[in-house]
């Protein structure tokens, strides 16, 4: 019997993506379904883009989103080291290993003459690849210039003329055409690897069984397929979730505000009600339920029944969601919960009493001041020279303060 093990692979770039919690939601899912382990693996080999203490952020976003995890940078584990600027020597073993077997090539080529290359390509409405110039340099001139120093890279010798088919859990058997695939650069003048090779070396070292990932990696497929086979290693087959849009139809992206996971707390989303409107995104409850749990979710769900077709972000649904579960929440917890939502402003006791009268409105935590906040202030705001002035307010409380029955 396989071991099921997943993992996600986040980069420490700043504030995690939403899709960071929405692909780690299906692979948390697939582990409590089967048994198994989940993994994070850190993909910091990109040192440009690096933030510090964004590892850290990741790992509050998914104990924000009750997402365990087995394995990883903090947790430890028998297939670390798991940070990938931790595994270079990795790395570059596995990639003279191909040079050794004529599957990759130094490459030599300066970036002024990538770029001029580039240019010529697109001014003649070619595709960009790279022209393979250097994969014709014998094996002894080209070691021999790197031990000389010379800056290179090592690129992928990738075949010509075959066709390349890969298999998708959610979309079954996809072709390429091996002439359209570059000969991808998978290690890095500076010794760090580009995400190619980093990850299929790290998928088939830490036996992961059934890697789930963004649509935006289906063009890699092929690479990766290629570079399973130039090992001799057996492919697992991918998962490649929908990419999550905006209601305008565009690629949720960090410019707009709230793809970060930070967005959402801010503004009072439970994590289960987030985690609840992802899979809705993508997957239809038997039933016909729109309000259920992580582990009604994972008991259920199956890759068949994924659909393809990109998920619209719509935020009203998601606040609608949320009130759904605010209103199932009992008084004494959504107290404290928003007693701890506004940093202890209030007292617990007087949100307490509160709680009743906005609970069948509110569609998540930081409604609570707008709703309720002139219930905790001794002066009323309003807005001067309205019709509705303060005289009408004086004589209101003059006919409310008498009355002797409220009905």
């Amino acid at each position: 019997m396989v071991v099921v093990r997943a993992r996600i692979a986040p980069s420490p770039t700043g504030f995690p993506h939403v899709g960071t919690i929405y692909q780690a939601v299906f692979n948390y899912a697939l582990v409590k379904k089967n048994g198994g382990s989940f993994i994070i693996r850190l993909e910091d080999t990109d040192q440009k883009r690096f933030v510090e203490g964004s590892e850290d952020v990741i790992y509050q976003s998914l104990d924000w989103a009750g997402i365990k995890i087995n394995e990883g940078p903090r947790e430890g584990g028998r297939f670390g080291p798991y940070r990938q600027s931790e595994r270079l020597e990795i790395y570059k073993k596995y990639a003279e290993e191909l040079i050794d077997r004529g599957h990759a090539y130094f490459c030599f080529c300066s970036p002024e003459r990538l770029q001029a290359l580039r240019q010529r390509q697109e001014d003649g409405h070619q595709p960009t690849l790279y022209d393979k110039q250097c994969r014709s340099l014998s094996p002894t001139e080209a070691k021999k210039r790197v031990e000389q120093g010379e800056n290179h890279v090592i690129r992928m010798n990738v075949p010509e003329n075959e066709t390349i088919k890969v298999i998708d859990s959610i979309r079954g058997e996809i072709s390429f055409e091996s002439n359209l695939i570059d000969d991808q650069v998978i290690l890095k003048s500076d010794g760090f690897p580009t995400y190619h090779l980093a990850l299929v070396v790290d998928d088939h070292l830490m036996e992961i069984s059934r890697p789930i990932r963004g649509e935006e990696w289906l063009s890699s497929y092929p690479k990766h397929k290629l570079l399973y086979d130039f090992f001799g290693w057996e492919m697992p087959v991918y998962t490649h979730l929908p990419l999550l849009k905006n209601p305008d139809g565009s690629k949720i992206s960090k410019r707009h505000g709230h793809t970060s996971v930070n967005w959402y707390r801010e503004q009072g989303i439970l994590p289960e009600a987030l985690v609840n409107f992802l899979t809705h995104l993508v997957w239809n409850h038997p039933e016909g339920k729109e309000v259920y749990s992580l582990d009604e979710f994972a008991g259920l769900f199956e890759f068949k029944d994924i659909s393809v077709a990109g998920p619209r972000f719509d935020l009203k649904k998601l606040e609608w969601m949320n009130g759904e579960y605010l209103r199932k929440t009992q008084n004494s917890n959504l107290k404290d919960q928003i007693f701890k939502f506004l940093g202890g402003r209030y007292s617990e006791e007087r949100i307490g009493k509160v709680v009743p009268i906005v609970k069948e409105r509110i569609k998540k935590l930081s409604e609570f001041e707008p709703l309720a906040g002139f219930l905790f202030s001794d002066e009323i705001k309003y807005e001067e020279g309205l019709e509705f002035n303060k005289d009408h307010l004086r004589s209101a409380v003059d006919v409310l303060g008498n009355l002797a029955e409220w009905k």
